[in-house]
């Protein structure tokens, strides 16, 4: 008897190694998944300039970000897509990453198409590679809802999305990352949702990002990761008296081990 419809995923065509520099823009989504690989001691960026939902203002970002970076790019740029909808800014006719809080009626809301869409990630894809010729995009689908929209133009709006990221791998061998299709097809039962029944609980994030390592991570970087979690833990861990020497002891150990992985990965 089968109680799960489980998504395959294939492994991505590349694997993020432990010395990679990860840029992750897009929605909190992303912002989930980025502070995951950041607490695993990978090299990453995570929307340095705030959350992003649409393509134009992830094309925005990756560029503010190049224009302030001073390397050979990125290795990996994880970008994830929340919605097609934007506001223009009445004055400028500019899309706006953020209102600021300003009136609404001084911003015109409009929904992108698939193919303007893609043209914006395609730009951002280009920036990119045009620093780093060999930067690897993944793509996802932030499987967190829009109530504000209805559920059905939320759907509409993911949809114009996922049609944008199909063609998104045609044109530039981006690798689709279904964490929208985990939530939805796998993950469909609201225990796996925070209490506003609209973002996905930890548990739900923590299984999607197990996911993610699996198809995404080198065999390399998936040792990285299991080394470095009991060194976190003891370095993380608070005593009932640290003024004790067996707890001096302790700290002192954790923070060798902690000093040897650097070495050893960094």
């Amino acid at each position: 008897m089968l109680l799960q419809t489980k998504v395959d995923i294939e492994k991505a065509p590349f694997s993020i190694r432990p010395k990679d520099k990860v840029l992750f823009v897009g929605s909190c989504f992303a912002d989930k998944m980025g502070q995951h690989m950041t607490d695993d001691m990978f090299l990453t960026t995570v929307n340095p300039y705030g959350v992003m939902y649409n393509p134009a203002s992830v094309m925005h970002t990756v560029e503010r970000v190049l224009d302030n970076e001073e390397g050979n790019g990125f290795d990996v740029a994880v970008i994830t897509l929340g919605t097609n909808h934007v506001y223009i800014l009445n004055e400028t006719g500019e899309i706006v990453d953020n209102c600021q809080k300003r009136p609404q009626r001084l911003f015109t809301e409009k929904e992108l198409t698939m193919d303007e869409c893609t043209e914006y990630l395609c730009q951002a894809v280009l920036m990119l590679r045009k620093r780093n010729e060999n930067t690897k995009v993944i793509l996802t689908v932030s499987p967190i809802r829009y109530a504000k929209y209805g559920f059905h133009e939320s759907q509409l709006s993911k949809a114009t999305l996922l049609l944008a990221t199909r063609e998104m791998e045609k044109r530039c061998g981006a690798y689709y990352f279904p964490a929208y299709e985990i939530v939805n097809d796998e993950l469909r039962d609201y225990r796996f949702y925070a209490p506003d029944m609209l973002h996905p609980s930890e548990q739900a994030v923590e299984y999607i990002y197990n996911r993610f390592e699996q198809a995404c991570l080198s065999q390399e970087s998936v040792q990285m990761t299991r080394e470095w979690q009991p060194i976190r833990q003891a370095l993380s861990h608070r005593p009932f008296n640290p003024d004790s020497d067996e707890y001096k002891v302790f700290k002192a150990k954790a923070e060798n081990d902690r000093d040897a992985f650097l070495k050893r990965w960094r």
